[in-house]
């Protein structure tokens, strides 16, 4: 983190001069007062107010410490690469041996490691940054059984006639079956339940007529 102490008149004006230094904003950097200075005989300046003023870590580094952190527990060390997406995402990719117990059953404990760092690095943030962690390119192979199952079940829906309700899914997840059958004719798609129980139920979209 970087750190600069400034003098000024005021308390103010050494803030002011600390940002112009580091370039940041006010809601970027914590701010320390060392002295609010005072004013001598007839108002005179006696003595200058000074200011300690620190950028405060943006909420990837903050992902990534927190992570380094765990990792360190786990006595497991990912190669990490950090990339920003157009969209604004951020996207934590992760590689190495024996990560398997970073994904969990069907991405379990990912998803939820994901959400942790989430609130980790958004805490006190005055931008929410939306962050995704992927391993060995989980991510993309989930996404492909994803899109297989949601045409599966939109088939096994027209032939029986009869509502499915999938296993309970992430957001992201929820969202790759409900874009999947979008475009479908014949089915449609809405989530049932409360997180993170929250299910993709998929039904016909003309029921038949009894």
């Amino acid at each position: 983190m970087k750190t600069v102490e400034k003098l000024g008149k005021t308390v103010e004006e050494a803030v002011e001069l600390a940002l112009k230094e580091l370039k940041a904003k006010r809601e970027e950097v914590e701010v320390e007062v060392l002295d609010e200075g005072s004013r001598g005989l007839f108002g005179l300046l006696s003595r200058m107010a000074k200011v300690r003023v620190t950028l405060k870590k943006k909420p990837e580094e903050k992902a990534l410490e927190f992570l380094r952190g765990l990792f360190n527990i786990l006595k497991i060390a990912p190669d990490i690469n950090m990339v920003y997406e157009e969209d604004g995402l951020c996207k934590i990719e992760m590689k190495g041996k024996d990560l398997g117990i970073i994904i969990g059953k069907r991405g379990a404990t990912l998803n939820a490691l994901q959400f942790l760092t989430s609130l980790v690095a958004n805490k006190e943030s005055g931008e929410y940054q939306r962050i995704v962690l992927d391993v060995e390119g989980y991510r993309k192979k989930r996404e492909k059984v994803l899109r297989e199952l949601a045409l599966k079940v939109a088939k096994k829906v027209k032939e029986t006639k009869k509502s499915i309700a999938l296993e309970p899914m992430p957001p992201s997840e929820r969202k790759i079956i409900h874009s999947t059958l979008q475009n479908d004719s014949r089915v449609k798609t809405h989530s049932e339940g409360e997180e993170p129980y929250r299910r993709v139920i998929v039904s016909l979209k003309y029921p038949p007529v009894r």
